[in-house]
């Protein structure tokens, strides 16, 4: 039995530009931490007793005998391309639900890929897991994402990714003091909409407005710098990060009028008027989990003015992707 923890992540800065059309073009840039939220992924070789060779479950229960016919694309897909041929049980539990902005899809491939690797008896480094995860995302599923999830699930903490125009990443890990640190994460309020949505449909709606967006785009990734020099000054208050993040926001809801609706508008508005400096909807839009910035002052009033909504208390985490258990012989 392998047993991986994958982390879900917020990305404050630079969303848009880490998808392939833009950053082989123009580079690309995000900033964006882990979060204590995760992805649980368990396998086991299945004994060859029963009418089927592998087992999934998820929010479902697969039992098939062929790779082929597994109907979750991510795990079809990396079993695929691994050329898998021994039967597998494969279970996912998750602390936050899917399809709500926090990077799931890519943390449940990482996890699966560091599962699997585990299982063969094979380590791999957290570039390598995050390349490999982007590849079976965007090339073996072809789904329109970008890539700067996966990468903040194989190597956990707060970063500054940079795309190339080559096609590789590089990860910066963001070095500020820890009080600074602290600062920052009293300030920030993650609530649910209660709304899932299709992310990689929302994503192609953007990318197919890139060329009309550069501008919005090249401010969207000169604001990763802004927010930086905002978190390393000495004298810029951490409210400026928060209006920052508003300004990132209203630039983020013109790049497609998938990213936004009415509903979000008004939780927006509503955070605003109670003393919110600044947010913005996580992931590619639409719903999912909406990030919001307030004094520690303020929250208590921001907590009862969306108190229909669940509040989620977050910490940074560090981590990254990693194998909780090993027993690959199956005896504990």
């Amino acid at each position: 039995m392998i047993i991986t923890r994958t982390p879900f992540r917020i990305s404050f800065f630079g969303g848009g530009t880490d998808y392939p059309t833009w950053f082989r073009e123009h580079g690309g840039q995000v900033l964006a931490t882990s979060i204590n939220k995760y992805c649980y992924i368990s396998c086991r070789y299945l004994p060859p007793f029963f009418d089927h060779k592998h087992r999934i479950v998820y929010s479902r229960i697969e039992n098939v005998k062929n790779v082929n016919e597994i109907e979750h694309p991510a795990i079809r897909g990396v079993l695929s391309w691994l050329n898998w041929e021994q039967g597998l049980e494969i279970h996912h539990d998750g602390d936050l639900p899917a399809r709500s902005g926090l990077g799931s899809s890519s943390s449940f491939t990482v996890g699966l890929i560091n599962s699997l690797l585990a299982l063969r008896g094979e380590r791999i480094s957290k570039k390598d897991l995050g390349q490999k995860a982007i590849f079976v995302e965007q090339d073996v599923i072809q789904e329109h994402v970008g890539s700067q999830d996966q990468i903040s699930a194989a190597y956990g903490g707060f970063n500054k990714i940079r795309f190339h125009q080559n096609g590789d990443f590089s990860v910066e890990p963001v070095i500020i003091a820890s009080q600074r640190q602290e600062e920052l994460q009293r300030h920030i309020m993650l609530f649910f909409t209660g709304i899932s949505r299709n992310a990689p449909e929302i994503a192609k709606s953007k990318i197919d407005n890139f060329k009309d967006r550069t501008t919005e785009l090249k401010t969207l990734n000169n604001m990763v710098d802004e927010g930086m020099s905002i978190l390393l000054s000495k004298n810029s208050p951490i409210s400026d990060f928060g209006r920052l993040l508003h300004e990132g926001w209203m630039l983020k809801r013109s790049l497609s009028d998938k990213v936004s609706n009415a509903f979000v508008d008004q939780v927006y508005d509503t955070a605003r008027k109670n003393g919110a400096l600044g947010g913005k909807i996580l992931g590619a839009g639409g719903g999912g989990f909406f990030l919001i910035f307030a004094p520690p002052e303020k929250q208590n009033g921001i907590r009862e003015a969306l108190k229909d909504l669940i509040h989620v208390p977050i910490r940074f985490e560090f981590g990254g992707s990693q194998v909780v258990l090993y027993q690959p012989d199956g005896l504990g």
